[in-house]
């Protein structure tokens, strides 16, 4: 049983390493060009290498032993001549392959990103933030050491391995095999050493990433954590996280030490043998002293390969765990894509239909149940009720960051998912509760990468959320830099922004604000107000609301409560039911 299931977790991490090794060769392949030229190089640089041994024995029996000082002045000459010739060549094709591994790297970490940014909302609320931000930092880096270091030194010392061995072969291959006997052993010690590090450095990097993950969050939310003096209990919880990557870091290490001490240990036998079994050819006459000199070079060159590729053992091994995260990622595939023969609609109306529509972010604990409703293009609909109604998740689904278990949603009568996402996204535009701020400018902010929208259109759709007015007077008006999170603006400000934004990307269509007037001040709520009166107008709109004074004069109200529509109806009507909506218009208004 247990031969088994070594065999099947050795099987299963070769078939591991063929995949990551494919992934890393499908980075590099388009620089081969470079890759190849220092290849050759590397070749040369590798033949040169074996010629100082050479050069020794032929000084020693040579002229030393004929007393020949000009004769060991030529081959002197010589030794340095290679030597020299040996480091620029190092130099050209060390430089050559930096720059094929950067350029990989860049490339690596711009498919990595724009693979994270196509994910679905399903993906990112299961994945913490930290945990996305080691991948494309830490763990990068991590390959960034294979591809500029590792990738350098495996190709030098394999080939000067090589290249050695047959040179040793050919001069005296009895004392060739006397320091080659130990390699079966350390391909042994290799293959034990194997496995433990991978499991151990995929620890250390699921490790760091929890420890990510944690500070992320906790910076995020250092503002609360001050408040009630939560400081001391966040650093104990920290310091949890840091002693669980501490472990495994020290794991990794331990696993690291006993891999190169039992190299070091294997290449001095080696040497042992070579100074043995050569002093007796020597003694018995079928090696000369030259030879048993240029052997100990050469052995000496065949087991510093030997041990770097040990030491770059470690690091490959590292770096195929930070390859497995990044792969991984690279294989999720989002539920919510676009169909390969999207439906063009070629001029959006805003009708929207629900077709008995169920959703559920967790199995067995659904948000929406059976949700049917038609909003005609142009009508301009609220809809209200407790929090955990499902409120935000119908605007979620109108904007697919997700799709229904059950029923469809439509858009002038075809489904959604028979839409490209971006045309969707652009015909829908939904204005979130909590507004996004993207480090730069103000204008860069409202356009958000859209080349196509010129300076006219960011002002027009400014003006026409009532945001110009504070941009204007800011330092540099549009071109006033905002800060990361825009932490250098008022939350109206921001909700504005993110009106203004919407506008710009989709200027007509339905407009979805998810309860934009929650959380800002009477004056900013009056603006967004006096925005949407002209705004909806001639446009599709879906409300979420909270406060029911900025929904009173919506063409319908739709009251939502435990996933089901309970009742549908304008406010005078509501009002009048007597239900749900009255109950909460009464009491939001007596506790004002």
């Amino acid at each position: 049983m247990t031969g088994e299931s070594s065999s099947t977790r050795s099987t299963t991490v070769r078939g591991q390493d063929a995949a990551l090794v494919v992934l890393l060769a499908s980075v590099m392949a388009p620089h081969w060009r470079i890759l190849a030229l220092a290849l050759l190089i590397l070749l040369a640089t590798a033949a040169l290498n074996a010629v100082p041994p050479a050069l020794m024995q032929q000084a020693i029996d040579g002229p030393i032993a004929r007393g020949d000082p000009e004769g060991l002045w030529l081959i002197a000459a010589l030794y340095g001549g290679v030597a020299i010739v040996m480091f620029a060549l190092q130099y050209i094709y060390t430089l050559f392959l930096q720059m094929a591994g950067q350029r990989a790297l860049a490339d690596l970490r711009t498919r990595l990103f724009d693979h994270m940014t196509h994910q679905d909302q399903r993906f990112f609320g299961r994945t913490p933030t930290g945990d996305l931000v080691t991948r494309l930092t830490s763990d990068v880096d991590t390959i960034n050491a294979l591809l500029s270091s590792s990738v350098v030194t495996i190709l030098v010392e394999s080939v000067t391995l090589l290249v050695i061995v047959g040179v040793m072969l050919a001069v005296n291959w009895r004392l060739a095999l006397l320091s080659l006997a130990v390699l079966p052993l350390l391909a042994l010690v290799t293959r034990f050493f194997r496995q433990r590090i991978r499991r151990s450095s995929t620890g250390e990097r699921t490790a760091l990433a929890r420890a990510s993950a944690f500070l992320s969050e906790r910076i995020v939310g250092l503002t609360v954590i001050q408040l009630f003096g939560a400081q001391r209990a966040s650093a104990e919880e920290f310091d949890g996280y840091n002693m669980a990557y501490r472990r495994a870091l020290l794991a990794l290490r331990r696993q690291s030490a006993l891999f190169l001490a039992s190299q070091e240990i294997l290449s001095s036998v080696g040497l042992a043998l070579v100074l043995y079994g050569g002093g007796q050819g020597v003694l018995a006459g079928w090696a000369t002293l030259g030879t048993l000199v240029a052997f100990v070079q050469y052995t000496e060159r065949a087991f510093q390969p030997i041990l770097r590729l040990g030491e770059q053992y470690n690091t490959v091994q590292i770096a195929l765990g930070a390859a497995e995260r990044i792969y991984t990622m690279l294989r999720t595939t989002p539920a919510v894509v676009s169909p390969p023969d999207p439906v063009v609609l070629p001029r959006v109306r805003g009708a929207i239909e629900l077709r008995h529509v169920s959703f559920s972010y967790v199995p067995e604990e659904p948000v929406l149940r059976d949700v049917s409703l038609s909003i005609p293009a142009g009508q301009n609909v609220a809809i209200v009720g407790a929090t955990g109604a499902g409120k935000s998740s119908l605007v979620a689904l109108l904007a697919r960051f997700y799709d229904p278990q059950q029923g469809q949603v439509l858009l002038d009568g075809v489904d959604i998912r028979r839409l490209d996402l971006t045309m969707l996204r652009r015909a829908i535009a939904v204005v979130p509760q909590d507004p996004v701020c993207l480090a730069g400018s103000i204008a860069h902010n409202i356009r958000l990468f859209r080349t196509d929208i010129s300076d006219a259109d960011v002002r027009r759709a400014a003006e026409l959320a009532n945001a110009a007015p504070f941009i204007e007077r800011l330092p540099g008006g549009y071109e006033f830099e905002v800060l990361p999170g825009g932490a250098n603006l008022s939350v109206g400000q921001r909700q504005l922004l993110a009106l203004a934004r919407a506008l710009a990307l989709s200027p007509e269509g339905v407009l979805a604000l998810d309860e934009a007037t929650s959380s800002i001040d009477n004056a900013t709520e009056r603006l967004i107000q006096e925005a949407l009166e002209r705004i909806l107008r001639t446009r599709t709109s879906v409300v979420i609301a909270h406060r029911l004074s900025t929904i009173r004069n919506a063409d319908r109200i739709i009251v939502m409560h435990r996933g089901r529509i309970v009742e549908d109806g304008d406010h005078d009507a509501l009002l009048a039911r007597g239900g749900f909506y009255a109950r909460l218009h009464r009491h939001q208004f007596v506790m004002h």
